[in-house]
């Protein structure tokens, strides 16, 4: 009853209320949260704070930043925002400037990416059938997939295709670039609150043990100096008998991919990847090949109960 009471408080003020509206809606940062309500940056980061501290949002530090989001499990916040009038205008006053405000993110990492010359969309790139890679996907997943999460999640499109569909989705990259222009789109698209981002190694995860139901790798693999450790971790964090989804380009013979793409690995074959799913504690199903310029896999894999990696685990 204590920390009910609490939570309570702690949600009982105007601008916290505007603020668990918000962050229901995506993730902001402080400075994002200061241009949307207009208020002074210490004003809101003593509320924040204490919204963190009922439990009511999660801080996500990200580089130099840090986002706020709401959990997935502070239900009760989702039962107050229930109850507040759609039509109230400062409610709305704010829905639009955050509207605006993750258009603006959007159009900012997509304009970085280009001037970088950075190829965020690989799968265009290399003039891949990405409609039938994200069908062929999509088939493999059950119809209510649960807690996903997506390793590598680039401009977060896996996160958009599973919104309707997934308890809760979470997408983690290494580029903070990627991340901004992910976050900036689900924002943009009202898919904040069931899709989250953050900053992450693939072979470090700041995650859980047994956490998801099913866990994607959608083309990370060949760009891995080790995509046996990252098989590994990816298989920790899934729950016994859940699903490991991996699609990637098979094995082929076109070294300037190596060269002008960065990639590490030419494709994989179904014998390899076999091995590495073995080691990693997870029994393969039969692979499913998708054609086009590469031709590209589809390996789905269970985790078997009891199963420990071959490849430890890292401590965080």
């Amino acid at each position: 009853m204590d920390k009910f009471l609490a939570q309570l408080r702690a949600a009982a003020e105007p601008t916290r209320l505007r603020l668990l509206a918000l962050c229901a809606r995506g993730a902001f940062c402080v400075t994002d949260l200061c241009e949307v309500l207009g208020q002074s940056q210490p004003r809101l980061s003593r509320h924040l704070k204490l919204l963190v501290e009922a439990g009511l949002l999660e801080r996500v530090p990200e580089g130099a930043n840090a986002y706020f989001q709401v959990p997935a499990s502070a239900g009760l916040v989702h039962q107050l925002l229930a109850r507040l009038p759609e039509e109230d205008q400062m409610l709305a006053a704010d829905r639009r400037q955050a509207a605006r405000l993750a258009a603006e993110r959007a159009r900012e990492a997509s304009d970085s990416f280009r001037r970088h010359g950075a190829d965020w969309d690989e799968m265009r790139a290399l003039g891949l059938p990405a409609e039938a890679i994200e069908a062929a996907l999509l088939a493999a997943l059950p119809e209510k997939p649960g807690r996903v999460l997506d390793i590598g999640t680039g401009t977060g499109r896996l996160l958009e295709l599973l919104a309707g569909r997934a308890e809760a989705a979470l997408g983690v990259d290494a580029s903070r670039d990627m991340l901004a222009l992910a976050r900036a789109r689900l924002t943009e698209r009202g898919l904040g609150g069931h899709c989250a981002v953050r900053q992450a190694d693939m072979y470090r995860l700041p995650l859980p043990d047994a956490g998801f139901d099913v866990v994607a790798l959608q083309m990370v693999l060949h760009y891995a100096e080790d995509p046996a450790a990252a098989l590994a971790e990816a298989a920790r964090v899934l729950r016994p008998d859940g699903l490991l989804l991996v699609v990637d380009l098979a094995a082929h013979e076109r070294g300037e991919l190596l060269e002008h793409h960065a990639h590490r690995w030419p494709g994989f074959d179904d014998a390899g990847m076999a091995g590495w799913l073995g080691a990693s504690g997870c029994a393969g199903l039969p692979p499913v090949e998708i054609g086009g310029p590469l031709a590209v896999r589809l390996w789905p894999a269970r985790r078997m109960p009891g199963a420990v990696a071959a490849v430890p685990a890292l401590t965080f």
